[in-house]
């Protein structure tokens, strides 16, 4: 039998949906998800984040890695990946309910240092799927109730958000999350390449650039590059470039020419076959079938 507390927990999700979507939330960084069917992967970027699922299943695909998670177990993601996530159990009797909250880097820096420096990680997948303790649910549930009392939330919602962040780091998957702000060690360093990627995702890839900025070797950059990812730097920056030309040919309505020139390819050729590869339809095709198809509930 589930316990109270997620008892709880699945009853607020249930409540402030209501319908199929995405739905923000007057705590900024918390958003609730539901969905009455499965659905079909959907390509996203994912920031640092803890998600939980109250009802139903989910699995995110990171290159060839499945993370599957459900009520019993939380997912963790330390740095930006791109991923395809798949809502794998719902029906409209028993709807997927799910939540994310996005982490605060700053408040992750700040407890380490209450706690002592974090230095020298080792880098470990920036992604991970852990089982969820009772404790964690109690605090996310007194932060799901103050969507009730939306004036209290200025004060008390970052004392909530602070708990979480606190416990994350207190658990097992806490060296997962410390690792991205360590003060020095190839963790940190692959977080500031991942970082300069993520903006900078249009201009040429010179690997070498990368592994000196990064005051590492090419082989190092790669090894220690793959590890957190799962992908080649060559393959994060091409799953970047592909997913904003997507925004750009469904947000904006540029032609497939003009989003992979926007992106940083100069073949248009290269561009619809990459697209095609990522995407399982060509540009045009797969914005008109987007256009077509509700917006994805859970992302």
């Amino acid at each position: 039998m589930p316990e109270p507390a997620f008892v709880e927990l699945t009853r607020l999700v249930d409540r402030h949906t209501g319908r199929d979507g995405i739905h923000p939330t007057a705590v900024g960084p918390l958003t609730l998800y539901r969905t009455s069917q499965p659905s079909a992967p959907n390509q996203c970027v994912y920031e640092p984040a803890f998600c939980i699922v109250a009802q139903g299943s989910k699995q995110l695909l990171l290159g060839d890695e499945v993370y599957r998670y459900d009520p019993s177990h939380f997912l963790l993601v330390s740095v930006d990946l791109p991923v395809a996530g798949q809502v794998i159990e719902a029906t409209p009797a028993c709807p997927y309910l799910g939540l994310k909250i996005v982490l605060d880097t700053a408040q992750i820096g700040e407890l380490i240092a209450d706690g002592g420096e974090a230095r020298g990680f080792t880098p470990q997948r920036g992604l991970g799927v852990t089982s969820l303790d009772p404790g964690m649910v109690d605090t996310v549930v007194r932060l799901l109730r103050l969507l009730d009392t939306p004036e209290h939330v200025r004060v008390l919602a970052p004392l909530a958000l602070r708990e979480i962040t606190y416990r994350l780091l207190a658990g097992s998957a806490g060296p997962r999350l410390r690792q991205i702000v360590a003060a020095d060690g190839q963790a940190q360093r692959i977080g500031r390449v991942i970082r300069h990627l993520k903006t900078n995702f249009a201009d040429p890839l010179r690997i070498e650039d990368l592994a000196r900025e990064a005051h590492m070797s090419v082989s190092a950059l790669h090894h220690h590059f793959k590890t957190v990812t799962a992908l080649s730097p060559l393959q994060y920056q091409k799953q970047l470039r592909l997913q904003e030309a997507r925004r750009l040919l469904l947000g904006e309505g540029l032609d497939a020419a003009e989003a992979g020139y926007r992106v940083g390819y100069e073949s248009p050729s290269q561009f619809s076959r990459e697209y095609r590869r990522l995407f399982g339809q060509p540009p045009q095709r797969d914005v008109s079938r987007l256009k077509r198809s509700p917006a994805p509930a859970a992302v």
